[in-house]
């Protein structure tokens, strides 16, 4: 699903990452490493968020470089702590990365109230607390028909009915062919969520379990 060829993240002198090769099948993933191994920066660079050197390859076919656009459509991204304009509505996010990534009106819809962000749809962003926001982000994260799903710290901050609607989320979309890296320092198969493989973040690099 997911080939990566000679990585490098440095900031200034501090290299972060440096993978010589790594290879992520389909499926369900699990990310680990403890705070401040390079978790969020390979997500960020996965993501086509931040800048780095080297290779990445999804499906054998789209670069976050080489292929920008095409690859940004496939691949969808939740931040662990969402930050938007405090200005902005839920609404205004949905639309304007809903229209982005190709999103019907029916899906979007049922996205939004899959998790309870109709409750709060006109509310500006700045009155929303940390729950709320990480189901704004979650909802942005499984808008369009992306191919892989990007979630920092997906279980953080919400109660245990949101629990159990992100997994059956979860569980739903990858059984419609859609794959999964769930970034997180806990050990999230405690929490139900059915995992193909698992790596490990350290020592700068990524290595399967």
């Amino acid at each position: 699903m997911l080939q990566i060829k000679h990585l490098q993240k440095k900031y200034g002198d501090k290299i972060i990452l440096n993978i010589d090769h790594l290879e992520i099948a389909n499926g369900i993933n699990h990310l680990k490493g403890i705070n401040g191994s390079g978790k969020t920066t390979f997500s960020k660079i996965i993501a086509g968020l931040i800048p780095y050197e080297g290779e990445i390859v999804l499906q054998n076919t789209y670069s976050p470089i080489k292929t920008k656009l095409a690859y940004r459509k496939r691949v969808n991204f939740a931040e662990s702590e969402a930050n938007y304009p405090e200005f902005l509505t839920a609404n205004d996010l949905i639309s304007f990365i809903g229209k982005a990534k190709g999103a019907d009106k029916e899906s979007m819809s049922f996205i939004t109230n899959t998790f309870g962000v109709d409750e709060y749809l006109f509310d500006h962003v700045g009155t929303y607390s940390s729950g709320m926001l990480k189901r704004l982000s979650l909802t942005l994260a499984f808008l369009g028909t992306p191919s892989l799903i990007l979630l920092d710290e997906p279980f953080n901050t919400l109660d245990t009915a949101a629990i159990d609607t992100l997994k059956n989320m979860i569980v739903s979309f990858h059984a419609s062919s859609v794959n999964f890296i769930l970034i997180s320092h806990q050990d999230i198969s405690e929490l139900g969520v059915p995992i193909d493989a698992r790596y490990l973040v350290h020592n700068h690099t990524i290595t399967k379990e």
